[in-house]
């Protein structure tokens, strides 16, 4: 059996396993290993499974054109991915389940998977998308946190020798090099970074492009990000953690920034690079659990996905420093209290965080 292995350095999480009915993780004796079982991969997977295609309720996005753009349905507008809320949400839940089928080939719900993701990803549907991008007053629709996780899709697919996959990245490339061309043109012009917490976070978006872009072997592409990266981050000091989190966050403005230069400088630039960013205050501050006070609110609930991005931020930073650092261990024990705060409240019944939280904490086990 395959298992998504995350190395822990606390057992906290023990009694929340235990208080559960079903035992979705699981924690070694020696306390080294977290891991996700196939029980609970499965559970994970049925959170965007049962919604990709659920129509309604759903946030568009959608600039009008003319009134004959303006009365279409999602579904009409976005045949690949309008379940699941909104379109990137869609994307990402496509990413996870392909990304647990390839840990877990035995799901219990592996051919509904297939079968369902078989449904939106096909040549027509794309073909559809990829003339909704092209349009006019659409060629910054869901830049760049969309066209982040959709390069993000195709990666895990370019990893992946199974049948469906191949069919279902080849019917994907040509929307990937529509909005590789759409991200080339706008690298050059953009000017400033967008330091927020929330989707238009331009070192989140470029994080994923790298990655991908590496994987695929685009040269230009990763140079040209590897360039706009440097250009806008590179010479940054003193992060302003302690305006983090906003109210709204699901991503932490500076750690997402340090996450991206971990990936363009060498681990002695980085390490300067990061001493001069954030210092020993700014650190800790950043390792306070942001409170959620209601899940039921749409907005507020982003603080879950904050806890899982923070996670997954901290453990890439930690591998960057060498062991003698302090600062290694202070983030290793962080991202693990940020993953354990958040994991129990994955699946609570709301579907303003039920449809996507479960990629983001995916996210975070996947890049122990």
């Amino acid at each position: 059996m395959q298992r998504i292995r995350l190395i822990i350095f606390l057992c906290f999480y023990t009694g929340i396993i235990s208080a559960q009915p079903k035992q979705f993780f699981t924690v070694s004796k020696d306390s080294s290993h977290f891991s996700l079982t196939v029980e609970g991969a499965s559970h994970l997977a049925s959170l965007p499974l049962k919604c990709m295609q659920q129509q309604y309720p759903n946030k568009t996005n959608h600039t009008s054109e003319t009134e004959k753009d303006h009365l279409m349905t999602p579904m009409q507008q976005h045949p690949a991915f309008y379940g699941c809320f909104d379109w990137h949400s869609s994307v990402h839940g496509h990413w996870m389940l392909v990304a647990l089928l390839k840990q877990f080939p035995t799901l219990p719900d592996a051919q509904r998977i297939r079968a369902s993701i078989s449904q939106n990803i096909n040549p027509v549907n794309i073909t559809q998308e990829i003339k909704y991008f092209d349009a006019k007053l659409s060629k910054s629709y869901e830049r760049t946190y969309g066209w982040a996780w959709l390069l993000k899709l195709q990666q895990e697919l370019i990893t992946w020798n199974d049948p469906d996959a191949i069919k279902w990245r080849n019917a994907l490339q040509p929307f990937c090099d529509t909005v590789i061309k759409l991200w080339m043109n706008y690298l050059p012009k953009q000017t400033y970074p967008n330091r927020t917490g929330v989707h238009p976070n331009t070192a989140f978006g470029l994080v994923f492009a790298l990655d991908y872009a590496r994987t695929a072997g685009n040269k230009t592409f990763e140079n040209a990000i590897i360039q706009s990266a440097k250009q806008l981050y590179g010479k940054d000091k003193n992060a302003p953690t302690v305006w983090e989190p906003d109210g709204t966050d699901f991503l932490s403005p500076s750690l997402e920034e340090a996450d991206l230069m971990k990936r363009v400088l060498n681990k002695e630039q980085f390490g300067n690079w990061f001493t001069n960013w954030i210092n020993a205050t700014s650190l800790q501050h950043l390792t306070q659990l942001p409170v959620v006070s209601d899940r039921t609110d749409l907005q507020i609930v982003h603080l879950d996905g904050l806890c899982f991005s923070r996670s997954w931020c901290m453990q890439g930073i930690a591998k960057q420093l060498p062991n003698t650092d302090k600062r290694k261990q202070i983030l290793q024990r962080s991202a693990i209290r940020h993953l354990n705060a958040s994991l129990p409240n994955i699946a609570t019944g709301n579907y303003g965080g039920e449809h996507w939280l479960a990629s983001f904490a995916v996210y975070a086990l996947l890049n122990e």
